[in-house]
């Protein structure tokens, strides 16, 4: 079974708890990388959490949870190897695996129910990646950029 890493902020933390109660039931490896609360905080501190540990390959996938899932998407998809999306239907969920190898997904916790929720994730962890030439080609092209990001910083 997949290990998955999940994290949240304060906006995401219900939805949190609900996605990883629905994981756990499923018999998945889940760790929480916090928060433990509704008590405000900055969503960067627990997206890089879930973000490092899914590049360093301690976890298959990830999810993050923040009020609108827009924050944690910026910051994650800053880490090398990150692929994240925010997703709000299953289509996307399931496609931005099978497509473009999407290895975390980010979701808004005050933009979508728990049931729906559970649906996304559901669609996002059982997706594999369909490892097509055009589609390794165009991840190759992302790897490529964040390369030359890197080598560009370097100088």
């Amino acid at each position: 079974m997949k290990k998955i890493a999940l994290g949240a902020d304060h906006g995401g933390y219900l939805l949190k708890e609900s996605v990883k109660n629905h994981l756990t039931c499923l018999g998945y490896d889940v760790q929480d990388f916090g928060t433990d609360s509704e008590k405000s905080c900055d969503y960067p501190d627990f997206a890089k959490l879930v973000a490092y540990n899914v590049s360093d390959k301690a976890s298959e996938l990830g999810i993050l949870v923040c009020g609108s899932g827009v924050g944690v998407t910026i910051t994650a998809n800053k880490v090398i190897g990150i692929r994240a999306c925010l997703c709000h239907d299953t289509f996307s969920a399931r496609q931005g695996v099978e497509d473009d190898n999407m290895n975390i997904l980010c979701l808004g916790g005050r933009v979508i129910g728990s049931e729906l929720a559970k649906d996304i994730v559901n669609a996002f962890v059982n997706a594999k990646f369909s490892n097509l030439d055009r589609h390794n080609r165009r991840i190759n092209k992302i790897t490529a950029l964040e390369n030359t990001n890197l080598a560009i910083k370097e100088t």
